[in-house]
């Protein structure tokens, strides 16, 4: 049997080429969600023995080649939002669950009872466990920044893509074939971390591939936030045309904006 399909797919791709590992984008995300909804981030006994910080995303570190020829690659991974996602399978509760519209998956930290079958079943380690709130917690694409109206369509991103000063991490729609992650995807070879696990992960990667072009002398020069908007993917203005299909469901922005479980925007796994 097929897995359902959602109606939107919203990913970030990340570009290999461009990541130099500087963890801002780690860091722009604790600082995000520190005091967003799905905050806080918990820090117990940071300057301690034994210091515990709760973070949405991480960068890991691989080394490649024999010394003394070696270099090592910095990789982002935050959640994968798996379009078959094993978490969301097993939860008991249901707090845990793939959305409609957009794909994202999303943790209800009102009916999450603290199991952990979640993050047992993540072969990815993308989940992890608030020990003060007692929820399991992940990234969630940053939906209450996607769908605030009140933010300037450029701003309208995760902020881990928001925060990465080198653009390697972009933002948009991959169900949408002229969106700039479809056209990157395609041109540069994009692919999945951890395809043998079979859940297949929505977010993707873009190789190494050597030393990039441009800028370019006769370039047009553009106004600062429609190059940013161009860098980010924002420029696609994906949670918009993700809105119009909501409202078709009865759902409005502040429902997108929120993890509160709502039966019209849950994807059957």
């Amino acid at each position: 049997m097929s897995t359902p399909k959602p109606l939107h797919k919203l990913v970030i791709i990340t570009d290999l080429n461009k990541c130099f590992g500087c963890n801002a984008c780690q860091l722009n995300c604790k600082s995000w969600h520190t005091s967003s909804i799905f905050g806080p981030l918990t820090d117990l006994d940071p300057w301690g023995a034994e210091p515990f910080s709760l973070y949405l995303m991480r960068v890991i570190r691989i080394e490649q080649g024999t010394y003394p020829n070696v270099r090592t690659i910095p990789i982002p991974i935050s959640c994968f939002h798996c379009e078959d996602a094993p978490c969301v399978k097993v939860c008991p509760t249901g707090a845990i669950y793939k959305r409609r519209v957009d794909g994202v998956v999303v943790i209800d930290y009102n009916v999450c009872q603290g199991f952990k079958y979640c993050i047992t079943a993540c072969p990815y380690g993308n989940i992890d466990f608030d020990p003060i709130e007692g929820v399991s917690k992940k990234c969630i694409l940053c939906v209450d920044r996607l769908y605030d109206e009140n933010l300037p369509e450029y701003e309208r991103i995760p902020a881990c893509v928001r925060g990465c000063p080198a653009g390697a991490r972009i933002f948009g729609d991959l169900s949408d074939p002229n969106s700039e992650v479809s056209r990157i995807v395609a041109e540069y070879g994009g692919f999945v971390l951890g395809e043998q696990y079979g859940t297949k992960p929505e977010e993707e990667y873009l190789p190494i591939r050597g030393p990039s072009k441009g800028p370019f002398r006769n370039e047009p020069e553009l106004p600062l936030e429609q190059r940013f908007a161009e860098r980010t993917g924002a420029i696609d203005q994906a949670p918009d045309k993700v809105l119009q299909d909501a409202q078709q469901l009865g759902l409005t922005p502040e429902d997108l904006r929120t993890y509160k479980r709502n039966n019209k925007n849950v994807l059957p796994l």
